[in-house]
């Protein structure tokens, strides 16, 4: 009964959050539109569902709640998008991505400070609110939203890019690399383990020492070192022309005593390898001399031969061995020659006198 009598006295527009895409005089302009003229008019005459599905139906609004007090006020609430991703397709086109997976234009008011996402797609925007289409996209949106809810990611990647073989890469806002992600499959893991790599890696060689950080591959990080490294280009400005000269002329003598130093070592090994053969064949010919000079007992006889006929010992010995009873047996006939004349006995004595001369 009271909204028959109560009129429309007041318009107010809440538009909550810091992203304005769109403005309080362009929702003016369409209740406009749409409704004409609310204020002065009464608030049964007032369809505020069909004013709600008129602000939705903009692309930049996500949610519109309309309603009306007791005074004659209607307010009217607007959620805006909030994208997360802005697409800049191979050919050009820009759009942006919002938290739900649908794609948003650009607005000419206000530009989202989020994740710009270029290289190869060639996924378009038809104008419309319309869902995402191709895979890679999808990816794309994974990756930007699960950045957007790590305070640590989302303000060290700066910029995504896709390059030829459709791997995500991603770019640092700290350092001169590319982080290749790959797809968005394990994107957690795949995060844990860069953060391990910055926390263990980093400090000891640089944050520009890398030129790519694969992880695309789960528990594996491979790294592909910078050319252009921090002691690449400080070479060039420490070492001075003059001082180059005097090093490389240093080197060529150090390199000419290392080769002498390395042909003496040669001449050695040469002479080590040769010394084996010579020993290994001696043995071979000394062997046989050596096992017959044993048994034979050769040496010590020949010393007391030529050491004898000095004294004149061998005829004494010859003498004792043919006179000697005791050592030889004398022949049978001088025996009995000697026993018959009887000169065995003076003969033995005289040989006895002798002997002990």
């Amino acid at each position: 009964m009271k909204k028959q009598s109560v009129k429309c006295t007041n318009v107010k527009i809440l538009i909550p959050g810091a992203d304005n895409f769109i403005e309080r005089e362009e929702i003016d302009a369409i209740l406009k539109q749409s409704q004409g003229d609310l204020v002065g008019r009464k608030l049964q005459d007032i369809n505020t569902h069909e004013i709600e599905k008129t602000i939705q139906a903009n692309p930049y609004i996500a949610f519109a709640k309309v309603y009306a007090d007791m005074d004659g006020v209607i307010n009217i609430q607007i959620k805006q998008r909030q994208p997360v991703l802005r697409i800049i397709n191979a050919g050009g086109q820009d759009y942006y991505i919002d938290r739900e997976g649908l794609k948003m234009p650009m607005s000419p008011n206000f530009t989202a400070n989020v994740l710009v996402a270029t290289g190869d797609i060639f996924e378009g925007f038809s104008g419309r609110i319309d869902t995402l289409v191709t895979p890679l996209v999808v990816d794309l949106y994974k990756t930007a939203l699960f950045l957007k809810k790590d305070t640590l990611w989302d303000a060290q990647i700066e910029q995504i890019f896709v390059n030829a073989k459709r791997d995500i890469e991603l770019i640092p806002r700290v350092g001169n690399q590319r982080i290749i992600l790959g797809n968005a499959d394990s994107l957690a893991v795949k995060m844990s383990n860069l953060l391990a790599f910055y926390k263990q890696a980093m400090p000891q060689v640089g944050w520009d020492a890398y030129k790519t950080i694969n992880v695309k591959y789960i528990n594996q990080i491979v790294c592909e070192k910078n050319v252009f490294d921090s002691l690449a280009v400080k070479k060039p400005v420490v070492v001075l022309d003059s001082n180059a000269i005097v090093q490389r002329a240093i080197d060529s003598t150090v390199r000419s005593v290392i080769n002498e130093e390395i042909k003496k070592e040669e001449e050695k090994i040469i002479a080590k390898k040769v010394v084996p053969i010579v020993v290994n064949k001696t043995p071979a010919v000394v062997k046989p001399t050596v096992v017959s000079a044993k048994p034979a007992v050769k040496a010590p006889a020949e010393k007391p031969k030529t050491e004898k006929p000095k004294a004149v010992e061998p005829a004494k010995e010859k003498a004792a061995v043919k006179t000697d009873p005791s050592l030889y047996k004398p022949p049978a006939k001088s025996t009995q020659e000697k026993a018959k004349t009887g000169v065995e006995k003076k003969e033995k004595t005289d040989t006895k006198k002798n002997n002990n001369k």
